[in-house]
C-alpha cells in the first residue's frame, strides 16, 4: 500500500542544515500494523509529516519517493494532496488540544472533514459525526456532539481526533503518539481502541512511539530509527525476542522487568542522541554504544530484506 524508499528531508537553519530524516526506506501493506519506534528526535513524526505533505516549511527541501498504491506522492499540488489527505490517508496528532479548533464545537470539526471529501448535507454529516463518536465509546455521543475541545478531557479529545481521522474510512492511518499524554488506564483504552478499529475498518496503521511496551501490544512489524534512519526492521516477535542493534537491545533494556529478580537501577543509554547539524562520521550511535570497534568509524549499511540491521558487529 505505502512504499518509501530513501526519503530525506532537510531543514535550513541558523546553524546550518539539519537533515531530520536521511535515507529512510520502508512498507507498509494492506491492513497491517507497522510500528516505528526510537528517542525524540530520531526523525518518526517528520519522516510521516513528509508522507501526509504536511511539511510546508519553505527551508525545507525533501527528496526520495513516497508511493501510495502506486501513485507518488512527492511532487504532488497542495490541491491534489487535500484530496487524497484526510479521504485516503489521514492522521491522528499527538497533542489533540492543538489539532483540535478551540472555537468550534467538535461535532462540527469532524463534519467538516466529511463535507469536505464527501457530498452530504449538514446534517447527515453532523449524524455521521454522532455515530462517529459512539464508535469511539464517547458517552452521550448526541450532546458530545455539541461541546468545545476543552470541555472533554484529554481521553475524550484523544477519540474525537481519532473519530476525526476515520470518518472517511481511510485506508492508511497514522498515528503520531497517540497515547504519550494519557494515563496508564486511558492509555490501554486507546490502544484497544485502535485495535479495534484497525479490525472494523480494515485500514493498515502507522503508529508512531516511542514505548517500546506500547510496540509489544499492537504492532505487527516494526522499524527502529535513530539519528533520523533505520537501524532495526523485522517482525515484532524477532525485535523483542531477538533484538539485533545495540540501539534496540538499550531500548529492550531500560524497560523493568515483568517477571524475575526486580533490578536496584534500570540499565540507561549513556549519552545523548548526536547533534544533526554536525554529525558524527560513521555509526551515530557509535558514541553511546558498548560495542564500538574500529570498522565504526564508517557508515554501516541496512543489511537484510525482512530482517534488516545497521550494524557492523552484527553484519561482520
Amino acid at each position: 500500500m505505502l512504499r518509501v524508499r530513501d526519503l530525506t528531508v532537510s531543514f535550513r537553519t541558523e546553524q546550518g542544515v539539519v537533515r531530520a530524516v536521511d535515507g529512510v526506506s520502508f512498507d507498509v501493506a494492506e491492513g497491517e500494523l507497522l510500528g516505528v519506534v526510537g528517542e525524540s528526535g530520531s526523525g518518526k513524526t517528520v519522516s510521516l509529516l513528509a508522507v501526509m505533505g504536511l511539511i510546508t516549511d519553505p527551508n525545507a527541501t525533501i527528496t526520495g519517493s513516497i508511493s501510495y498504491r502506486g501513485r507518488e506522492l512527492l511532487g504532488l499540488s497542495a490541491k491534489e494532496m487535500r484530496k487524497l489527505r484526510g479521504k485516503e490517508v489521514a492522521m491522528i496528532f499527538q497533542d489533540p488540544m492543538t489539532a483540535l479548533t478551540p472555537v468550534y464545537t467538535v461535532g462540527w470539526q469532524i463534519a467538516e472533514q466529511i463535507r469536505a471529501h464527501e457530498n452530504v448535507s449538514q446534517a447527515a454529516a453532523l449524524q455521521r459525526a454522532v455515530d462517529l463518536l459512539a464508535e469511539v465509546n464517547i458517552p452521550n455521543p448526541r450532546e458530545a456532539v455539541n461541546r468545545y475541545p476543552h470541555q472533554l478531557s484529554g481521553g475524550m479529545r484523544q477519540r474525537v481526533v481519532i473519530a476525526m481521522a476515520l470518518s472517511c474510512n481511510p485506508a492508511l492511518l497514522v498515528a503520531d503518539e497517540p497515547t504519550t499524554a494519557l494515563d496508564v488506564t486511558v492509555q490501554a483504552q486507546i490502544l484497544d481502541l485502535v485495535r479495534k478499529l484497525q479490525k472494523n475498518h480494515g485500514s493498515a496503521i502507522v503508529f508512531i512511539t516511542h514505548d517500546m511496551g506500547v510496540m509489544a501490544e499492537i504492532a505487527d512489524r516494526m522499524i527502529v530509527m535513530y539519528a533520523g534512519r533505520v537501524v532495526e526492521r523485522g517482525r515484532k516477535e524477532d525485535l523483542f525476542l531477538s533484538p539485533r542493534h545495540p540501539y534496540t537491545k538499550a531500548l529492550l533494556d531500560s524497560i523493568p522487568p515483568l517477571s524475575g529478580e526486580k533490578p536496584r537501577r534500570l540499565k540507561a543509554i549513556p549519552g545523548s542522541p548526536p547533534n544533526l547539524v554536525n554529525r558524527p562520521p560513521g555509526c551515530a550511535f557509535a558514541p553511546r554504544c558498548r560495542q564500538r570497534f574500529e570498522k565504526c568509524d564508517a557508515e554501516p549499511m541496512l543489511i537484510g530484506e525482512k530482517r534488516a540491521v545497521a550494524c557492523f558487529a552484527v553484519n561482520a
